[in-house]
């Protein structure tokens, strides 16, 4: 049993579907009181944590949207508005680690297991900016001087955790205008 914590994006089409399921199996769990798998150490981190885990179904269900699956299964549970839980059982980086050995030889997710900080970087830096300008500027200048084997756990953890904020309408029009900035040019 496993909720994942990065994004959703970097699970293949099997770890996708099975996320869903057992996310939709601990909000069961959490609402009906029921006891099969309610001391497992992942149920046990989302109780009191309802609305996140509606959050987390949301990002599943765009996922499999963009996959071309129909989520019809709404999560129906709401706690502690804005809270996720503040702990992991295995840490983002660690999770990265997790899919990299259960998809040698396999299908991949959608977006590319990062393999160093700055393909990470470069996959989540406009999500960031459409959060928060000034926490753009100092992680794209921390990751600039980082060399290609360090270890980006702190990086993958402060991300997970950055990107569970929601960006304002300002900050999705600033950072959509810098990716058009990069390919205005070729729209000609």
């Amino acid at each position: 049993m496993r909720i994942w914590d990065i994004n959703p994006g970097y699970l293949n089409r099997q770890s996708l579907l099975g996320e869903h399921r057992e996310l939709h199996g601990i909000v069961s769990i959490i609402v009906n009181s029921k006891k099969g798998y309610s001391k497992h150490p992942e149920t046990i981190r989302w109780i009191n944590h309802g609305w996140a885990l509606k959050m987390r179904h949301q990002l599943l269900a765009s996922e499999m949207s963009l996959r071309n699956f129909t989520d019809r299964t709404p999560v129906v549970i709401c706690t502690n508005k804005g809270v996720w839980p503040d702990k992991y059982i295995d840490e983002p980086r660690q999770q990265f680690k997790i899919l990299e050995d259960k998809y040698i030889n396999k299908e991949q997710g959608r977006i590319p297991l990062p393999t160093h900080a700055q393909q990470l970087w470069s996959q989540h830096k406009y999500s960031v900016l459409a959060r928060d300008v000034n926490l753009y500027k100092k992680i794209g200048k921390q990751v600039s001087t980082m060399p290609s084997n360090y270890d980006f756990s702190a990086l993958s953890k402060s991300l997970t955790e950055l990107l569970r904020m929601p960006p304002s309408m300002g900050g999705i029009r600033n950072a959509l205008q810098h990716m058009w900035g990069y390919i205005s040019h070729v729209s000609n």
